[in-house]
This record gives C-alpha cells, structure tokens and sequence, in this order.
C-alpha cells in the first residue's frame, strides 16, 4: 500500500531522578553528601532509510517512545542514559509540526537525521547542591520530563522526471514501456491512484528516475481529486514529460488546463522544463491531426524547452527520442542544492513565559519552564520546596499572582501539581 501522508506521536525520554544520600561508612561519622545525578532521557530521531518508498509502517504503529532515563544512586553513581529512538522514514519525508504547521525538516540525503524531541536532563544530586554553608543538603531534583509532540509526515517522491497528464492519458503506459516498473494499466480513467517510479536507461552508462503522477483534473490545485496528494510530488522532480492524449477533443486545452494547476499551486512547477508530447501517435486518426496540434502547441509556448514529439507509449514510438531530450534538459540544470536537515527543533516562544489564570476553584499558571520545575521538584523535601519558590520569584510567577489578586490560602494550579498560597 502506498502512503504519502500520515501523523504520528512521538515523545522523548524523561530524565533519571537525582537522588538524596550520604555517605554511610565506619569511622566515618559525616561522610557527606554523595547522592547522583539521574541519566539523560533518550531523543527521537528521524532517520533517512533509501530502502523505503512509502510511509505505509506508519499505518500500523502511531505512538512512539524513546527510553527514560535510569535514577541516580549513592556514592555519586549517575543514572543510566536513555536509549535514543531511531525512526526510518524514505527518502523525501518533510516533516511538520502538526499543531503549528511549522516546517522541522526535509529528509532527502540517505543518513540524515532529524533530532524532532530532545531527551530530558537528568535530575541533580543532593552533592551537587553542597556548599560551604549547607554541607549536607537534603534536597535534589528530580529528571526533567521529555518532549512530547505530533508531527505530520510527508512523502515527495524523489525522481528525476515526472510524467504528468490528464487521466488516460497514458503515463503508466509510457513508464511501463520504458522502465521495469508494473503500475496498473487499463483503458479508463484514473487507473492510477497511488504515483509509481521507475528506473529508465538511457545508453548503458546513465540512467534516470521517472515519476508517474496520477492524472490531474481541473481544481487540482484546490484539492480536488486527490489533488494536493499527486501534485507534491511533483515538487520534487527536476523536469516534467507533459503527456498529451492524441483522442481527447481537444490535446491544446488540456494542456493548458494542467499547466494552469501546476502554476496555481506552486509558481514554480509551472517554471520547471517539459518535454510535450502527443500519445497515440499509433492510431490514423491521431496522426491525421498531428500536424495542426504541433502548430498550436507551439504558438502555446510548448516548445519553450524542446520542440513537441509524437510519441506511442504502446509501439514505442519515438520513446528513446523522448528520453534523450529530457535527459538533455536534465543536464542543462544546475546541480540541485542539497536541503539541510533542521538538526533540532527550536521553539518559536521563550519557555519561561507564562500566563495566570483565574479557575472557579483556584489559579492556574501555563508556561513551559514554570511547569517543568514543579514537575522536577521534590516535594517531600523542604529545601527542594523553598528552591521551587525561589524560581516563582525569578521567573515573576509570584509578583504575577500578586498582582492577579491571589489571597492566603487560595489554590494555584502549576502542570498536574496542586499548591496552597501562603504569604
């Protein structure tokens, strides 16, 4: 099954819990604070695997999880490491933030990866909060809690050329015929709804990749028929065969309706070289009007790049012609820049912003660092509770409340913690 598009979940590692000990030996009446930090919890990577065409594994597994990280222990033992998780995905894969849209990263190049949710810190140990003046702290942290986020994966074939056309035309045809690629063929439209690749060689030394794009109707653009899901991928290939079918009524208009798709759903595919070409040359009545056709596709501009073929996918036909002219336009571009990978993903917002919000019941406080310092806080121990008040003071969580009309004894709510205002 071919899939393009899927969203999955992904969440990182939280960090290992730092621990409170002291060393405990004979003779040794104050052995100090010897407690570990936690270990670091693993990241979610996305990996380019060239073994893959398709985002169908998604289908079946949506959720994924990379490892915690283990506690600390005495004797300043630190935690364990989490596992990072490695995802395989094609070549091609654009990755989307789906709850903002953003773009993280364009996985093209075998290897790349995308680090998409980074691992929690591991907690502090109690030796690590020692100083002169608390020699024997009983307070630590505990890991901080890993990223959690959807994304949405997209796939865009990779190919050098693509073979686009209005449905029954005869694209899988013509890639049949010139590659070892077996799309499904039959005589009514919209046989293919899924794009198929295929490899053609051109004279033993060189060979290219063709992309036959399912056939494209008018208000493709807008989505119709599965439009925006066959037109990305034409975003990826280099140069276009515009296929024309010999027996429609008229080849010039469904031209220009194609190429009118293509450039209102991105300018640039309407830039890209084509090679136009006429199918079914095979049949009398199709040569019959050959001629005339090939006067207004030029006065239409289709021979912008190379002059227009009459080709028959079914024959053969002039095939080898129609490959050696895209392979030459081919050539004529540019190396294509390698895309770079976003090698981690930054948020758009400071984290240590926050809002206040007044509950029937209480007060509930929203921000990123506020709520990953209650979640790594220990609550048990006193000096870890008079820390957490010290970073309401730094980041103005408490002149906030203050100014909000907070009263003793009121209720605020921080990330799943449930605390009682004292002034």
């Amino acid at each position: 099954m071919f899939i393009d598009q899927v969203v999955i979940r992904v969440a990182s590692g939280k960090g290992g819990d730092g621990v409170v000990h002291f060393r405990r030996e004979k003779y040794v009446p104050f052995g100090g604070p010897d407690g570990g930090d936690g270990g670091r919890g693993g990241d979610v990577i996305l990996q380019v695997n060239p073994t893959l065409n398709t985002l169908a594994a998604f289908q079946r597994r949506r959720q994924f999880k990379a490892a915690d990280g283990r506690n600390g222990g005495g004797k300043n033992q630190t935690g364990r490491s989490g596992a990072d998780l490695i995802i395989q995905v094609p070549p091609g894969t654009v990755v989307f933030d789906e709850d903002t849209g953003s773009l993280l990263g364009d996985l093209v190049r075998e290897g790349r990866q995308l680090i998409v949710c980074r691992g929690g810190r591991g907690g502090r140990g109690n030796a690590r909060f020692a100083t002169p003046q608390d020699q024997a702290p009983r307070h630590a942290e505990k890991g901080e809690p890993g990223q959690t986020r959807s994304l949405r994966l997209e796939l865009r074939l990779i190919a050098d050329i693509g073979i686009v056309g209005v449905p029954n035309a005869g694209k899988s045809t013509l890639l049949a015929k010139v590659t070892n690629a077996r799309p499904k063929i039959a005589p009514y439209p919209f046989t293919t709804l899924a794009p198929n690749l295929g490899v053609a060689d051109l004279d033993g030394e060189r060979s290219l990749i063709l992309a036959d794009i399912p056939g494209l109707i008018e208000g493709a653009h807008l989505g119709f028929g599965l439009g925006h899901e066959f037109l990305r991928h034409i975003q990826r290939t280099r140069v276009l065969i515009h296929l024309l079918d010999g027996l429609a009524d008229d080849p010039i208009v469904d031209y220009a309706q194609i190429n009118s798709e293509l450039a209102l759903f991105d300018p640039d595919l309407a830039k890209k070289p084509q090679v136009v070409a006429l199918n079914k040359i095979d049949l009398p009545e199709v040569q019959s009007r050959w001629e005339e056709i090939e006067t207004r596709l030029k006065q239409q501009g289709a021979d912008a790049f190379a002059d227009p073929l009459p080709i028959s996918a079914l024959t053969g036909s002039n095939l080898r012609q129609l490959l050696h002219t895209a392979g030459r336009l081919l050539n004529d571009l540019p190396p294509p820049s390698e895309t770079a990978a976003v090698p981690v993903y930054r948020f758009d917002t400071d984290p240590r912003q926050f809002t206040v919000k007044k509950m029937p019941d209480g007060w509930r406080v929203v921000g990123e660092a506020i709520e990953r310092a209650a979640a790594m806080t220990y609550w048990e121990y006193e000096q870890s509770v008079r820390r957490f008040q010290k970073i309401l003071g730094s980041l103005g969580v408490e002149a906030a409340l203050r100014e909000a009309g907070i009263q003793e004894g009121d209720t605020v709510y921080i990330g799943d913690y449930e605390l009682e205002w004292r002034d």
